[in-house]
């Protein structure tokens, strides 16, 4: 009989050790929106916005959505490409005003084609964002560690998150705006998003809803406890906030082109409409329907030794095949290509759009354009989410894609 007893507790700790293993792999908070051509067509949410007050999240929500910001960053591209203020394959040196090479091949130009399509041979092995306001993001570039020395520009796939404050330099010096007000009159306003790279631009309503990161139990990014920030972008080397010191193309990197994007899902579907009607929702064309296709279009696709199917500082999707096919910051899933593990949804069907990973976020915006549906999800407080079971993606992510 005492035999049994200790079995029995032995059982039951095993039972409480297994259902805490469970709940500390759960994410803190879920959110799902589908939508089609003309709306949002269902919605699911879980969990909290902020654990510490026990705010419910909701489809409205603001949450930083890493990586997803380079395809809407595109977006604000493609439309200064329609309005003959950039040019996809002009060399970008002659807006910086500098000469961007890779040391190793400095006769091959870099191009807008190129940083869009992570194509120009650099790395993040220099940092990416980690240049103070009053910092010269250019200055990352001296470093041999931001190059690829192996590939020429062009010649080779390879994630580099560094291009994009380029693009925001090359954006800021061809516009002289700065580059969050930038975003916010080619894209946020027309489309009428409350949304926002950096805080500086989002009002204190949307700021005060803002999705708290949390990794390992704790807030790591937007504990705005209610409020809007008073800083929201990275800082002086002296700790100060002067927008008003801000210059033209210097470091563009504060507002997070690459990552910093600040958006809800019922907002980010709006995106997703957008690409549905090759550039037109709601009966408002902010693109027209070659920029669309020029994004979507394939700028790169796997094979064997072309480049890296994988992002290298992603410590979650550690399996090759996550990236096969890529287009002008525009992902495409389900590529069947060989060795990819591109289709977190398990049903063969090409979508487009792109992914998100940062703080213990995971995140995808997803269109499926020939059947007009789409769908954003993203959810919360992954420290160690599990791989996945039918795909390169984690696990989370192929339940989030299904609908979980």
């Amino acid at each position: 009989m005492r035999r049994f007893a200790v079995l029995l507790a032995l059982l039951s700790c095993l039972g409480i050790a297994h259902a805490a293993e469970a709940q500390a792999a759960s994410p803190m908070a879920r959110v799902r929106v589908t939508f089609d051509r003309d709306g949002i067509t269902s919605t699911r949410t879980e969990g909290y916005a902020d654990p510490a007050s026990k705010r419910a999240i909701g489809i409205d929500d603001p949450v930083r959505i890493a990586s997803i910001s380079k395809l809407v960053l595109s977006i604000g591209v493609m439309r200064l490409v329609e309005q003959g203020k950039l040019d996809l394959d002009a060399d970008v040196s002659k807006t910086l005003g500098w000469t961007l090479r890779n040391p190793g091949f400095p006769n091959r130009k870099i191009t807008l084609r190129l940083l869009l399509s992570h194509t120009a041979s650099l790395t993040d092995g220099a940092g990416y964002w980690q240049v103070p306001l009053d910092g010269e993001f250019r200055k990352l570039l001296d470093d041999p560690k931001a190059w690829d020395a192996q590939h020429a520009p062009g010649t080779y796939w390879r994630y580099a998150n560094v291009g994009f404050p380029l693009i925001g330099a090359v954006m800021e010096r061809a516009t002289g705006e700065r580059l969050d007000l930038l975003m916010q009159r080619l894209v946020i306003k027309p489309l009428g998003l409350h949304a926002c790279y950096g805080w500086p631009t989002c009002d204190d309503a949307t700021a005060a809803r803002a999705v708290v990161l949390y990794g390992e139990g704790k807030p790591q990014v937007d504990d705005n406890q209610g409020k809007k920030p008073a800083c929201g972008i990275t800082k002086a080397s002296d700790g100060s906030c002067d927008l008003s010191k801000w210059r033209a193309g210097a470091a563009p990197n504060v507002f997070g082109p690459q990552g910093g994007l600040r958006i809800s899902a019922s907002d980010l579907s709006k995106i997703g409409r957008l690409l549905l009607g090759d550039g037109e929702v709601d009966g408002m064309r902010l693109l027209t329907p070659a920029s669309v296709r020029a994004m979507i279009g394939p700028q790169w696709s796997w094979k064997d030794g072309n480049g890296l199917t994988l992002e290298e500082d992603d410590p979650i999707r550690t399996k090759g095949g996550f990236t096969c096919r890529y287009g002008l910051a525009v992902h495409t899933l389900a590529t069947g290509l060989p060795d990819c593990g591109d289709d977190p949804f398990g049903d063969g069907v090409q979508r487009i759009g792109h992914s998100g990973n940062a703080y213990g976020l995971l995140a995808g915006l997803w269109v499926d354009r020939k059947a007009g549906t789409g769908v954003v999800y993203f959810s919360t407080g992954n420290d160690k989410p599990e791989a996945g079971e039918r795909s390169a993606f984690s696990r989370m992510e192929e339940q989030s894609a299904a609908g979980w």
